[in-house]
């Protein structure tokens, strides 16, 4: 006989209702199931490798990364900065002949190659006007930093200058891209005399310590309690014609305590591990211990530190530009054009777009070494 179903009491229902909703609730939501795939395809991607820990948890820092882009794009735009602006054209059909003027101009300097005769003094605008240049391509800014034209003096930006004129005729806009080479180069050249006198000396201090670490970390003192803008002033003005190497050279020579000192308390902390000891106990020399076995794992702070150094250090070149105390009168400068700026004040435009290029450099280096030091702190990581 067939079975009879089951009957159940109110009850019973109620509590099966109850169960049921019990366990609805405990179900993961489809949002939830998601974010937990997506949290695991982000632990896979990730590697086992020290830095590639870092770079992932850079990336999660929009602030930094955005900030990095910027880093890249400043780059890019001091690099190709003849290539961006120039009163010489990138292709040129000349008299039947074909020249690339601003890549010619490269080897020129370099006496790889020699302009004709005619073109050594050539003005290119003037030969398109004059029909000689038969087709030309040019830089989107078609005036190289030092053109000047002493009859539009301190214009207002305008179709033909982006972004005016100072108080020489002078295109700021391709004053503010050769600039950026220049503040660039300043930050990284610095930075590695920083960087090499730093690291050296932090490393002896922290690796030898004793009598080697108390001499180092008195000149560290000493060199601290310097006024050191006051003193790269001095050092500058002393000097009849200044130059952008004196720069970098002072700025490096200066800058390079806040390196040594994160130098050394990594050595004082990673000559106790048990990978030094080991290195020593099998009669390692001390050069090799320290250079490819504590180094290496002491770079981490340093690179947090240099990336400070390089905003730093534009912000001094600029300082002493506006100051007067930079490079030459004739090289164009972020720190040149605002120092323009002092002698008319109606002329916005050469306080405005150089001083936000500055400020745009300092705090995108500034974000960059923020996130980097987040990046290396072991206790925010996922």
């Amino acid at each position: 006989m067939p079975e009879e179903p089951k009957s159940y009491s109110p009850d019973s229902i109620e509590k099966i209702d109850d169960v049921a909703l019990d366990l609805q609730n405990d179900l993961p939501s489809q949002q939830e199931i998601e974010d937990e795939d997506k949290r695991s395809a982000s632990r896979k991607a990730v590697t086992e490798s020290y830095w590639s820990l870092v770079r992932h948890q850079f990336k999660k820092n929009r602030i930094a990364v955005i900030a990095l882009y910027t880093v890249y794009f400043l780059f890019a735009i001091a690099i190709f900065a003849d290539v961006l602006a120039n009163d010489k054209p990138l292709y040129a059909s000349y008299k039947g002949t074909v020249y690339f003027p601003v890549f010619k101009q490269y080897l020129a300097d370099l006496s790889i190659s020699r302009w004709s005769p005619d073109l050594v003094m050539a003005d290119w605008k003037e030969l398109e006007k004059s029909g000689d240049v038969k087709s030309a391509i040019w830089p989107p800014i078609r005036y190289a930093e030092s053109d000047e034209d002493l009859a539009n003096t301190l214009a207002a930006p305008s179709s033909d200058h982006l972004f005016g004129t100072d108080g020489i005729g002078r295109d700021v806009l391709a004053g503010m891209i050769h600039g950026s080479r220049i503040a660039l180069s300043i930050g990284f050249v610095s930075m590695f005399f920083a960087l090499f006198i730093g690291i050296l000396l932090g490393a002896l201090a922290g690796f030898y310590g004793g009598w080697v670490d108390i001499v180092i970390s008195r000149l560290i003192e000493a060199i601290l309690t310097l006024p050191l803008f006051f003193l790269i002033i001095t050092i500058v003005a002393m000097v009849q014609q200044g130059s952008i190497w004196l720069i970098m050279v002072i700025i490096g020579l200066t800058g390079w305590t806040g390196i040594a000192r994160f130098t050394r308390s990594e050595f004082l902390r990673v000559r106790n591990l048990d990978f030094v000891s080991a290195a020593t106990a099998l009669g390692f020399k001390d050069a090799r211990i320290v250079f490819r076995h504590v180094l290496p794992n002491s770079l981490a702070p340093v690179l947090v530190s240099a990336a400070f150094g390089i905003a730093a250090a534009i912000l001094t070149e600029a300082g002493l530009s506006f100051l007067g105390f930079g490079v030459p009168p004739t090289v164009v400068t972020w720190g040149s054009l605002l120092n323009d700026a002092r002698n008319d004040i109606h002329a916005w435009w050469l306080a405005v777009f150089p001083g936000f290029a500055i400020f745009l450099a300092v705090v995108s280096y500034n974000l960059v070494g923020d996130g980097l030091r987040d990046a290396l702190d072991p206790r925010l990581r996922d």
